[in-house]
């Protein structure tokens, strides 16, 4: 039951896990954040208690409730350290043969009634649910980025996930204050599925000549009032990590319509993989900031 979960174990501390963690804490549980790299564990505590600086300056968290939530995210480097969660929430890199690891070796370390979730976001849940002896307890929770912020959750469950896992998870999001969609095991989900065939459709349009790169995204950004084109999209997300998922689309479905566009994996190829190389659709300087 939803009442007995007090300690939640966040697995990486990147983009998604130090948001997920935040949110975790805000919402009155212990987060236990497993991350290797002592680099990663430093750049995310200066990054939650930034945003939680923010949070308190939109008047979404009081002050005196700031000192609560730092003292609710613990950090550990090893999967031992989550013997002791309720519940888990996989956020490492998004790599199918890492993920499977990762739910391996927890089915060893967390007991047996424990939910183990991941935020993937194009990771079959059948694959993940396959490595261990609860596939009833595993489910997707998958959140947007920034997930501090956001307020969608994708519920992905699979035939195997049981009604009563199902509204564990479902009821957590409530109380973490999110909105949550239910979506069955399909290739991709709902967002990413439908912001990957944007993405490889703008880029099939640059390739084919149709407009220029700023011409496109000029053209979602006004025309549909995106906060971000998807050439500048695909750049902040990293090229690889868009290639692997719309080649996950493209096998999941076997649909020559989700074929990738041969110009981004030229891209991939040659290492331009957006801001975090520098160079993508666009250029970027060390800061991050678009090259003028």
């Amino acid at each position: 039951m939803l009442d007995a979960i007090k300690t939640i174990g966040v697995i990486g501390a990147g983009q998604m896990g130090k948001g997920i963690a935040q949110v975790v804490a805000q919402s009155g549980y212990t987060a236990i954040v497993v991350e290797p790299y002592e680099e990663v564990i430093l750049k995310a505590k200066k990054s939650i208690e930034k945003n939680l600086q923010l949070a308190l300056e939109r008047g979404k968290i009081k002050k005196k409730d700031l000192p609560a939530i730092h003292s609710r995210i613990k950090f550990e480097k090893e999967l031992e350290g989550l013997a002791e969660a309720d519940y888990v929430i996989e956020a490492a890199v998004e790599n199918a043969a890492v993920k499977i690891d990762i739910f391996s070796r927890l089915d060893q370390i967390c007991a047996p009634h424990v939910i183990l979730t991941t935020n993937t976001s194009s990771v079959r849940l059948g694959r993940l649910a396959s490595a261990t002896r609860r596939p009833d307890k595993v489910l997707g929770m998958h959140f947007m980025y920034p997930a501090q912020m956001m307020k969608l959750v994708e519920i992905i469950r699979t035939p195997a996930t049981s009604e009563e896992s199902y509204q564990i998870v479902k009821d957590l999001a409530l109380k973490m204050g999110k909105t949550p969609i239910t979506v069955t095991d399909s290739p991709c989900f709902i967002t990413s599925r439908l912001i990957q065939t944007l993405i490889n459709e703008a880029i099939f349009c640059l390739y084919q000549g149709v407009s220029s790169k700023e011409e496109i995204d000029t053209a979602m950004k006004l025309g549909m009032n995106h906060p971000m084109g998807p050439l500048e999209l695909a750049d902040f997300i990293g090229l690889d990590v868009v290639l692997a998922m719309q080649q996950a689309l493209y096998n999941g479905f076997q649909d020559p319509k989700y074929r990738p566009c041969p110009l981004l994996m030229s891209l991939v190829e040659v290492g331009h993989l957006g801001r975090k190389t520098g160079k993508g659709f666009y250029e970027y300087n060390k800061d991050g900031s678009k090259k003028s």
